[in-house]
């Protein structure tokens, strides 16, 4: 935008003279964006400083930008609005990604299998028959598998700091107003805390397996990182490590948790996977896969996507200066009835015989530069276990038909419950 030019900026809700829009967004995060949607069109502005997108060619546009014009969601006490510290983080993290990709492909992802299986094993089957909170159970099951997957057998304590992890970070998703890090708020220190914990054992599980002779060779992405030539530093194994554990916990429990949801209100979905699944090889069935993508499209855990402008830009008509943030929807463009027919209908066929997503309005995973670096190993194991739950298991929940959508962090039905009730279990007791 030159010098004098008038800034395009889309309109939107007024809002309260004080407050803004946060009152009303808070209250009903969803229902505010749809209303928006509905008077304003495909973006529109929340402040001065924000935007929201809901078209897809605009959203695909903006992902494939991100380490360009484009920066992902700043830190949470980024105050500064630091754009150049962003951008330059992108830059470094570029390679980081490329290094990584190898140890996450669908070759590399084929490997985990028999782990996810003894993994699901171990959690589900341990809890059979009881009332259990399915997100809660699913946090569970993702963080031990990922841990496992990064260090093998030293992933012992990772897993439990994942979890402290997400809950550290809870506060700042459910917030919109943001405070310097200096307040001594209970929340700040907490995540202070917990960020410094995880950090400090990742770090010294690098350095310990680096200093192990054997360390380079062994089966689990640690081992293939530390394998890279030239050898990468400490931090850049840490700061990958921390990516792929986190992204590889948040959104396969919200998956799974939504996936459990249909399960349970599906009983003859749950009979048609059951029977590809005994004739079928592990790792999943083609309705399996069906299942998975249209469960991702329904319900996409990364419902909300931000993007930050690092220089003056366009995006479409509109004009965004250094550190203006633009907000991506997949929820509302996945559910779009110019892309999708029946949009609100749980229809796994329309996955079938190859059908492929309209587009660009499909972004369970992000896309461009910055798609998820471990998509390729969540769809893999988001579908065995989808196979693995329908082989062994009746699912049964005392609140599936109350539960209601959450719309915070990673979104997924709230509070939750099921029984996993074994197959022959099930049969016996309807006998």
């Amino acid at each position: 935008m030159g010098q004098g030019e008038e800034r395009r900026w889309p309109p939107g809700p007024r809002g309260h003279r004080l407050t803004g829009n946060t009152r009303a967004y808070e209250a009903d995060r969803i229902g505010f964006l749809r209303r928006s949607h509905r008077e304003y069109g495909d973006v529109f502005s929340y402040d001065e400083h924000t935007l929201f997108v809901i078209d897809p060619e605009l959203a695909h546009e903006a992902l494939i930008r991100t380490g360009d014009t484009f920066v992902t969601e700043l830190a949470p006490f980024d105050m500064r609005r630091d754009t150049n510290r962003a951008a330059e983080h992108a830059t470094s993290w570029m390679p980081e990604r490329r290094s990584a990709w190898p140890g996450l492909n669908r070759t590399a992802a084929a490997t985990t299998d028999e782990r996810t299986v003894a993994i699901l094993d171990a959690v589900i089957t341990d809890g059979a028959g009881q009332d259990v909170d399915v997100l809660t159970t699913m946090r569970t099951l993702t963080a031990r598998t990922i841990a496992e997957y990064c260090f093998g057998a030293d992933h012992a304590g990772v897993a439990e700091l994942l979890h402290e992890t997400v809950r550290a970070t809870q506060a700042f998703a459910e917030a919109s107003r943001e405070f310097p890090a200096w307040l001594p708020l209970p929340r700040h220190r907490r995540y202070f805390r917990t960020y410094r914990r995880l950090t400090a054992t990742l770090t010294g599980l690098v350095r310990e397996r680096r200093a192990s002779p054997s360390g380079r060779s062994r089966d689990d992405l640690l081992g293939f990182l530390l394998a890279g030539e030239p050898a990468p530093s400490v931090d850049t194994v840490v700061s990958t490590l921390h990516s792929v554990l986190l992204g590889g916990h948040g959104v396969p429990a919200a998956a799974l948790t939504s996936l459990v949801w249909e399960l349970a209100r599906r009983p003859r979905l749950v009979h048609d996977l059951r029977d590809e699944a005994d004739g079928a090889q592990a790792g999943g069935t083609p309705l399996a896969d069906a299942v998975v993508r249209e469960t991702l499209r329904l319900y996409p855990p990364a419902w909300l996507m931000t993007r930050t402008a690092a220089t003056a830009t366009t995006l479409g008509a509109w004009s965004l200066g250094p550190g203006d943030d633009v907000l991506l929807n997949p929820y509302l463009i996945h559910r779009d009835p110019r892309w999708w027919p029946r949009p609100d209908e749980f229809d796994p066929t329309r996955w079938l015989a190859g059908q492929a997503a309209p587009g660009p309005a499909y972004l369970p995973f992000g896309a461009g530069p910055r798609v998820c670096l471990g998509a390729t190993l969540t769809m893999r194991q988001l579908t065995l276990t989808t196979s693995w739950l329908a082989r062994r298991f009746t699912v049964e929940s005392p609140n599936a038909e109350s539960v209601t959508l959450e719309f915070v962090d990673r979104l997924a039905p709230a509070h939750l419950r099921a029984r996993f009730l074994p197959v022959e279990s099930a049969r016996r007791n309807s006998g």
